[in-house]
């Protein structure tokens, strides 16, 4: 949708696919691919389909209030919740977590703040996956049915 493209941690391309505009307020949960960034306000969690290598990035302007489950994340804004990155994860200095923060490997600028605990998955270790929304519909539809 958007053409706009960043250099991650690692100095690849990412394309924003997606973008919460500075004066927005989202409620409610957003699933998504590709790359999403965040000026504005997400009140719900955030997740990546599946294992789509997805990339989330919040300005320091950006808050989301809710889980976030993202393979890759470069945060420089507000999260209110738990962070799950299965991949990378990194804290620019203006970078605020009130929750815990799981990594594979992340990168911590002077100046982040994390007001939970700091996780480490190894690499070898099982990740805990959300199911996707069709998924989690069609556990419902079985329970409903059982």
């Amino acid at each position: 949708m958007f053409s706009r493209k960043k250099d991650d941690a690692r100095g690849k391309r990412t394309k924003i696919d997606t973008l919460i505009g500075q004066n927005s307020e989202l409620r409610g949960d957003v699933v998504f691919s590709g790359g999403l960034h965040v000026d504005g306000v997400i009140q719900g969690n955030v997740y990546a389909e599946g294992d789509s290598g997805s990339t989330l990035s919040v300005s320091e302007r950006g808050l989301i209030e809710g889980e976030v489950r993202v393979p890759n994340i470069v945060l420089n804004g507000s999260v209110k919740g738990d962070v799950h990155a299965a991949e990378h994860i990194e804290l620019a200095k203006m970078a605020r977590v009130t929750g815990n923060v799981y990594y594979k490997l992340i990168e911590m600028a002077r100046g982040a703040e994390v007001n939970g605990n700091l996780v480490h998955r190894a690499s070898g270790a099982e990740q805990e996956l959300l199911p996707s929304p069709a998924e989690k519909e069609a556990a419902q539809e079985e329970e409903v049915n059982t």
